[in-house]
């Protein structure tokens, strides 16, 4: 099939790849809520089932459900994508799945489903997917604590991870920050905030103390920021407040900078006597560096030119994905070719809908080449 007759051919599939859009955006799935993103594992299984004939294998990890397929003996090149989404149970029934002209809205279409859907009808219209593997996560927007193991399993020794999170304005992601999330647990002493207060050892002024601190780790000339955003004491107006917790989020361009801010947080000591700090870090992912993207990047804008497509733009963002986990692992990724669209994570995020078959093709054509190579 040629270039162009790919893209004719997906575009036929829009009536179709829509239908499956609203299958998947109507089934909410949450990421911290188990049972919702299982049943979206099984609306998505199903879709796959019909498009490629195949059921996934259903990787479970601490109760959760992930889906993989395996085509073939060997793995070659993997696709990655997420099921999850940040919008709470609920949010459908104020703002449900909608098309409104060339655009389709809806809680999670951008981020991630309508990529689900261009990747499986992707890879259906290919003859062949011996050494393809894909990999649906059910946990990636809050850092992937059980897909991980299961992303590093997948894509180990394969020549190529595509990851289909949705596009940054139509770029190409060819370069994310790492990412760190951190809990500072404080130690005080509770007492009467009347009576004796002289008594107690105040967590939320420690808290403040520590806030301050972490905050001077900022260093945003060179790519770094270091932000406190969730500060929790206290249980009563009247007691002095004997703990406090302040979460961490950090973002870093570089491997050294990510340990710098480490080592920095890790030895905060406390600032009021008889107060303790404790630091835990909750997850994170190292940087993805340009150069684990330029050789595909350059691949995917020379096949973008034979489907007759706009030339490609890259970005690079401060947010991170599962593109992260697997440039740390040293395999070669591309980023962000899932749906174009805009207002990731905001009510009112939307997706092109004609750029829907294009970009779908555009994975084809890289699956398509990268697996005859292998």
């Amino acid at each position: 099939m040629t270039g162009p007759d790919l893209v004719a051919s997906l575009r036929a599939r829009v009536p179709e790849m829509l239908a499956g859009l609203e299958r998947l955006v109507e089934v909410e799935s949450p990421s911290t809520d188990l049972a919702a993103t299982k049943a979206c594992a099984d609306v998505a299984d199903e879709l796959g089932f019909e498009l490629l004939g195949k059921r996934a294998e259903r990787v479970e990890r601490d109760g959760r459900i992930h889906l993989r397929w395996q085509f073939g003996a060997r793995r070659d090149v993997v696709l990655v994508g997420h099921l999850d989404t940040v919008w709470p149970l609920g949010t459908s029934a104020a703002w449900p799945f909608e098309i409104r002209g060339d655009r389709a809205t809806g809680p999670g279409c951008f981020d991630m489903k309508a990529g689900v859907i261009q990747l499986l009808h992707a890879l259906a219209i290919l003859d062949d997917l011996d050494g393809v593997a894909v990999l649906l996560t059910t946990d990636e927007e809050i850092g992937s604590p059980t897909a991980r193991a299961v992303i590093e399993e997948t894509v180990t020794g394969v020549r190529a991870g595509l990851v289909i999170e949705p596009s940054a304005a139509g770029a190409l992601k060819t370069e994310r920050k790492g990412t760190g999330t951190y809990v500072i647990e404080i130690r005080g002493r509770a007492a009467h905030a009347g009576l004796d207060p002289e008594k107690g050892i105040n967590a939320a002024v420690e808290a403040a103390h520590q806030v301050l601190k972490v905050a001077q780790l900022d260093r945003p000339e060179v790519g770094t920021t270091v932000s406190p955003n969730v500060v929790v004491s206290g249980t009563a107006t009247n007691t002095i407040p004997a703990a406090a917790t302040v979460k961490v989020d950090v973002r870093n361009a570089t491997a050294e900078e990510q340990e710098r801010v480490d080592a920095a947080l890790h030895a905060l000591e406390p600032v009021l006597a008889g107060a303790t700090v404790t630091v835990e870090r909750l997850a994170g992912a190292p940087p993805l560096p340009r150069s684990a993207s330029t050789e595909l990047f350059a691949r995917a804008q020379r096949l973008a030119a034979t489907l007759g497509l706009p030339p490609l733009t890259e970005a690079s963002v401060g947010g991170g994905s599962d593109g992260n986990l697997i440039a740390g692992l040293g395999v070669p990724v591309l980023d962000g070719l899932g749906p174009v669209g805009d207002n990731a994570h905001a009510e009112g995020e939307y997706v092109d809908i004609d750029a829907m078959p294009e970009r779908a093709a555009l994975v084809a054509a890289l699956v398509d080449e990268l697996k005859r190579e292998g």
